[in-house]
């Protein structure tokens, strides 16, 4: 049990393996500033980023000194974690007093003055990998209903991210929209959330997965490697939504349909690919790569649960303690939708 003053967290030592991870009960319990709140957390998430700042990944540079994931230096130990649902303890200067108390999702987009660059919550600030976290007062977003700490707390990243991307690319109903690596936490969510718009869904999954995929809403769910161009033919979707790049991604092109919409929001299989430009000018395609979303849309996502019209997939649940196992199981990718942490 923490000390007065203290609190819990799992700290990112540095670059490396899992071994940087460490989980202490000795870190400063954060103090709100000016306009924000201090949450207690109910539940988190892993996400891609939280592996992708660990290992430097996002590096260009060969001493991982722009290894943030917007292309800055970090530094440790630090906290992370983007996906947070909680409830609101203490207030800082200036927070209307009845918000003490509430539950709440995190929307961990934390915007400043127009033109400068966001900040996101566990990779340039403390996140939510901890017993508490501090935010500002309009990122921590009331919500109600029956579904469970663990399942709003699936949202803010994955969700959010597939939500940009599908609105990003403008899926409509009617549509067919290819999705890939749709077993994992963004690509289960563009799966659910597409067909919450009306469109037929073809997903790519490994193949022990596809009936989990299928469950989510997919018509169609091919394995991973498959031949699109044998198997579906060119010019046979409206819309291809990825996050694993890598070789597979030259077939994506060659499947949309002329006008077609491409959303890109990962590289799990490689951020370097082929593309032949001409296939992007010749059928006048669209290629959107899509990381911020639109202010609104974490509040969006909770209105979607709170009305019972989306219900989060969650693949596993651990505890904040057990979160090296929890990476392991993540990296493993042998679950259908979110690994959750729990206090």
């Amino acid at each position: 049990m923490p000390a007065a003053g203290r609190m819990r967290a799992a700290l990112l030592l540095g670059h490396g393996g899992l071994e940087q991870l460490e989980v202490r009960d000795d870190v400063p319990l954060p103090e709100p500033g000016p306009g924000e709140v201090r949450v207690r957390v109910r539940a988190s998430a892993l996400n891609n980023t939280d592996i992708n700042l660990r290992t430097g990944w996002y590096s260009k540079d060969e001493r991982a000194e722009d290894a943030g994931w917007t292309g800055g230096a970090l530094r440790f130990p630090r906290i992370q974690g983007a996906d947070c649902c909680g409830e609101i303890v203490a207030l800082g200067e200036g927070v209307d007093g009845a918000r003490l108390g509430q539950r709440v999702l995190v929307d961990p987009v934390l915007r400043g003055p127009p033109g400068e660059a966001p900040r996101y919550l566990g990779s340039d600030c403390p996140g939510a990998f901890a017993d508490f976290v501090c935010v500002p007062a309009r990122n921590a977003i009331a919500v109600h209903g029956a579904a469970s700490d663990a399942e709003f707390a699936a949202l803010p990243c994955a969700y959010g991210a597939a939500e940009n991307l599908l609105a990003r690319t403008g899926v409509a109903a009617g549509e067919t929209v290819l999705v890939t690596g749709a077993s994992g936490g963004v690509g289960a969510a563009a799966v659910q959330l597409a067909r919450l718009r009306g469109a037929t869904v073809i997903a790519l999954s490994a193949p022990p997965k596809a009936a989990a995929v299928a469950a989510l809403g997919a018509a169609r769910v091919l394995a991973r490697d498959a031949d699109l161009l044998a198997v579906l033919g060119r010019e046979s979707v409206d819309v291809a939504i990825d996050v694993v790049g890598g070789s597979g991604f030259a077939a994506l092109i060659e499947v949309l349909r002329r006008g077609g919409r491409c959303g890109v929001a990962g590289a799990i299989s490689g951020p370097v690919v082929a593309l032949d430009l001409r296939s992007v000018y010749l059928k006048d395609l669209a290629l959107h790569g899509c990381t911020v979303p639109a202010p609104g849309t974490v509040a969006t996502l909770a209105g979607y649960v709170e009305r019972g019209e989306l219900r989060p997939a969650i693949g596993a649940r651990f505890t904040l303690g057990d979160i090296v196992a929890a990476q392991r199981a993540f990296l493993a990718k042998a679950h259908v939708g979110k690994i959750v942490l729990l206090p």
